[in-house]
């Protein structure tokens, strides 16, 4: 029944139950796996990441933040 909301966080719980470490364990293996590195791997990748992180939030199309009165 996971192909629902409802069954999804009805099967959540009872992985949660049967191991409490349950999630950070497919997150470890996912983790593992990979080959890559990662975008930030390599001698500049940190840096390159920032760089190119900045450039792509100053693009953001969400629009700036409205300040709206509450009464």
């Amino acid at each position: 029944m996971a192909g629902t909301i409802k069954g999804g966080r009805i099967t959540a719980i009872k992985n949660k139950q049967r191991d409490p470490n349950f999630y950070r364990k497919i997150g470890a293996m996912g983790g593992q796996k990979g080959k890559t590195g990662g975008f930030a791997a390599g001698a500049k990748g940190r840096e390159r990441a920032s760089i190119w992180g900045a450039i792509g939030g100053s693009r953001s199309r969400r629009g700036s933040k409205k300040i709206t009165a509450m009464e």
